[in-house]
């Protein structure tokens, strides 16, 4: 399946940590990753992934391929802005939250509107997503909504 995973452009080293952890498990159970391919939660999440042999894909904000994260796999320029934040949701199965400010909270708002099965880990606190503690959290939580959800 395909996992969005969004959060803070700016984050701290355990946010990283965390984010990282994320894309590691992520890619352990075989999922994809896509997220919005800058900085921040986007590269760590994006830098676990290929720590376990993952797939990663960035779907930017800017109309330049070349401006993705180093660990992005496959680079989709959009020149939408922060616009883009739908496609990011709308190309997951599911969504991971991390950190964030008010561009996760767009993106938390269309995970809603496109009813994916959201997960958050020290995130904005909203009625559709699920707050959990670990990134191994956040993946059984999607796995079993999306499993549970057809």
């Amino acid at each position: 399946m395909r996992v969005s995973v969004i959060g803070g452009s700016t984050i701290d080293e355990a946010e990283a940590e965390t984010a990282a952890a994320l894309g590691r498990h992520l890619a352990r159970r075989g999922h994809t990753v896509v997220c919005g391919g800058l900085g921040g939660v986007m590269e760590a999440v994006c830098r676990g992934a290929a720590e376990a042999d993952g797939h990663t894909i960035g779907i930017l904000p800017t109309d330049r391929r070349a401006d993705a994260n180093a660990f992005v796999d496959e680079a989709i320029a959009t020149g939408l802005g922060h616009a883009r934040n739908a496609l990011v949701v709308m190309n997951g199965d599911a969504v991971v939250a991390v950190d964030g400010g008010g561009g996760t909270l767009s993106e938390l708002g269309y995970a809603a509107v496109y009813d994916r099965p959201t997960a958050g880990i020290g995130t904005h606190d909203a009625a559709h997503v699920e707050p959990v503690e670990t990134a191994e959290a956040a993946v059984e939580y999607v796995e079993d909504a999306v499993e549970n959800s057809g």
